[in-house]
């Protein structure tokens, strides 16, 4: 049990940081120093921004019951 929800908890990790790095800089601040200030060609589409929304707030909600279990499998193992 311990296993499975580590791997899950690193590949769901590893998901929202690229789901998140995905999205569209609406703002400046620090994605604009990594070439965030230039537009992409793949994210052109609202379509995609919300589909985009709506898979890293669901990858968000599976990270987080991840970790809940991972808190309780070390508190009550």
């Amino acid at each position: 049990m311990t296993i499975a929800l580590n791997v899950g908890l690193i590949i769901t990790s590893v998901m929202l940081i690229v789901l998140v790095l995905l999205h569209r800089a609406k703002g400046g601040g620090l994605s604009s120093l990594f070439g965030g200030g230039v537009q992409s060609s793949l994210s052109g589409s609202s379509v995609v921004e919300k589909n985009l929304d709506r898979l890293t707030v669901f990858v968000g909600i599976i990270w987080l019951i991840l970790i809940i279990g991972v808190g309780l499998d070390i508190k009550y193992t």
